[in-house]
């Protein structure tokens, strides 16, 4: 019988550890297309090394605030296009938690803006996310949930 009700509990600990790493600390593409054309899309990250989230500097106006997003922008001014990609401090991941989606805004002078965050994943910002370590753990979790309903 302890066999039975431990590969959930074990399952279930190891869910919630995941999901806490994830929540602690992020690595983040940081680049600028301006400086470096392979920080455009399509993305090519061989010049760009991965940077943790953590070891951002804190913010002079957002004191006590740190960055636990990856963020995008796309920027076309003018015609021409820009890429910025780095660690977020504030907002949430895409619209209303959906990271398929990002903020568009148009302005005067022919300017648009694409502002794209998310937190699925370490180098999240390469392009459109992917959740797939999310999938997992939630069907990890639903599995050991009807384990333990139908043998308990």
């Amino acid at each position: 019988m302890a066999n039975k009700t431990s590969l959930p509990i074990l399952l279930l600990v190891l869910f919630v550890f995941c999901c806490i790493q994830q929540g602690l600390s992020i690595k983040c593409w940081v680049c600028r297309s301006d400086s470096d054309p392979k920080c455009a899309d399509p993305f090519d990250n061989t010049t760009v090394p991965i940077t943790d989230c953590k070891q951002e500097p804190d913010l002079e106006h957002l004191p006590g605030v740190r960055p636990t997003m990856c963020r995008k922008i796309r920027q076309k001014v003018n015609g021409e296009w820009r890429y910025f990609r780095s660690c977020a401090y504030m907002g949430e991941p895409g619209i209303e938690g959906d990271e398929r989606f990002c903020l568009m805004r148009t302005g005067t002078y022919n300017i648009f803006m694409e502002y794209c965050t998310c937190n699925s994943k370490d180098g999240c910002n390469t392009a459109w996310s992917n959740h797939g370590s999310v999938f997992a753990s939630i069907v990890s979790l639903a599995i050991s949930l009807r384990y333990v309903l139908v043998y308990t």
